[in-house]
């Protein structure tokens, strides 16, 4: 299927925006904020579910997590032609609504009580697909309504909110679990979706770029182009190592700090909400110190010291302990979540830049492939090791593994750059 084509007078041009660009973007960034709160919710309404209604294991868990993100092995590479080649905004709202009736099978199984393991992984199996076409779209939709000189600070905003919501979903999720029960809580997930939707179908129809010499190329030969420019771009490459790195503790993480959180620290449902959700309050910091960061000691090197940071703080998360004890995972969390964010901000925004606008979407889904693809890996790999030395023991071990990230950095040519660019 081709691009959609549009009236000029209709259409958000790459690199620009058409009259009433700002608007646009505010109706983008409230369709990605109400989805992304209902999704923090689910983040912890989903295990929760797993671990207290279906008495699943920790390997269990780590298939459920595992599944969410599979299909960035799958399809990653794959989306970034797709989304090329169809209408990006009709694109965007289709996936909303399959993830918003995937969702809502879940409250309704457990209505009739049906409920099982099975249906949870494959819900997440759906909403993981239907997030991979949405993602790369809606990455690829940004530079069009943002001015280039505006993109870094649109980009803290837009994880700002990300952080937000991270901080206020999890908090949110674990009163409603608590409150009303984990499949009751994913509704809210399930509307957020249908809203996102709605706002979505609202924006201006986007006119992809001009195909290249390429254009004409198979969807092959168009994957290659977009690897061959990510593998081989001098700061790209080390970047992407380095978050694929972090990407596999945090699959780990994921998988982990449920079962870590209810069955080692004997947290109830409220408090592993509040404890999950200082991941937000980390993010939400380090979205808004790293224009200021940038600008201070630049790009190359705020990369580089997020990665480290982000390392320190993961080494706090296997020595928490129960009651009070239970603030070091909190401030590890925290920390670990800055880093990653300050780290994300700064590489995304570089790549969005750097990249032509008829490679972006290629791009984009070339890393999200690579690094995203590790997130799987490291829920399963998370759930292998709690059922053999425990959660404890399993977490210690993917907190070590985080040194990968800074390793890979500061052996590259970004340890001697200033800029990214």
């Amino acid at each position: 299927m081709t691009a959609e084509t549009v009236d000029t007078a209709d259409a958000v041009r790459p690199g620009g925006r058409r009259d009433g660009g700002a608007g646009a973007f505010w109706r983008y960034w409230t369709a990605s904020t109400v989805s992304r709160l209902g999704d923090q919710v689910t983040t912890v309404a989903l295990p929760l579910i797993a671990v207290v209604t279906l008495h699943a294991s920790a390997f269990e868990v780590g298939l459920i997590t595992g599944a969410s993100y599979v299909a960035w092995l799958l399809i990653g590479l794959p989306a970034g032609v797709l989304v090329r080649r169809l209408p990006l905004r009709g694109t965007q709202v289709a996936m909303d609504l399959v993830r918003g009736v995937a969702v809502a099978s879940v409250p309704v199984a457990a209505a009739l009580g049906v409920l099982g393991l099975p249906q949870l992984v494959l819900v997440a199996l759906l909403v993981g697909f239907a997030s991979v076409v949405f993602d790369v779209g809606n990455s690829t939709f940004l530079p069009t309504v943002v001015p280039k000189e505006q993109l870094t600070s649109r980009n803290s905003l837009v994880s700002g909110s990300i952080a937000a919501t991270d901080l206020a979903g999890p908090s949110l999720g674990g009163v409603l679990v608590q409150l009303v029960g984990g499949a009751a809580s994913m509704l809210l997930d399930s509307v957020s979706y249908l809203a996102s939707a709605a706002l979505l179908g609202s924006l201006p129809r986007v006119e992809q770029p001009a195909a290249g010499p390429a254009g004409g190329a198979g969807m092959r030969e168009q994957i290659r182009e977009g690897w061959q420019f990510v593998t081989r771009h001098p700061v790209i490459r080390p970047c992407v190592a380095g978050a694929t790195a972090v990407n596999f503790v945090c699959g780990g993480l994921m998988a982990l700090t449920p079962v870590f959180l209810v069955r080692t620290l004997d947290a109830p449902a409220a408090a592993v909400g509040a404890l999950m959700a200082t991941g937000g309050l980390g993010s939400l910091l380090g979205a808004a110190v790293t224009p200021r960061l940038v600008a201070r000691i630049g790009g190359a090197r705020a990369v580089c010291w997020a990665a480290v940071v982000a390392t320190a703080f993961a080494l706090l998360l296997p020595v928490a302990g129960s009651g009070w004890g239970a603030l070091v995972f909190a401030v590890g969390n925290a920390g670990f979540a800055a880093g990653v964010v300050v780290f994300s901000i700064v590489t995304r925004t570089h790549r969005q830049t750097q990249t032509p606008p008829e490679l972006l979407s290629r791009v984009m889904a070339t890393v999200r492939f690579v690094s995203w693809g590790a997130i799987p890996v490291g829920a399963l790999a998370a759930g292998a090791a709690a059922a053999v030395w425990g959660p404890r023991t399993a977490l210690l071990l993917f907190a070590l593994s985080s040194l990968a990230s800074p390793a890979l950095l500061l052996a590259s040519p970004v340890r001697r750059m200033r800029e990214l660019a």
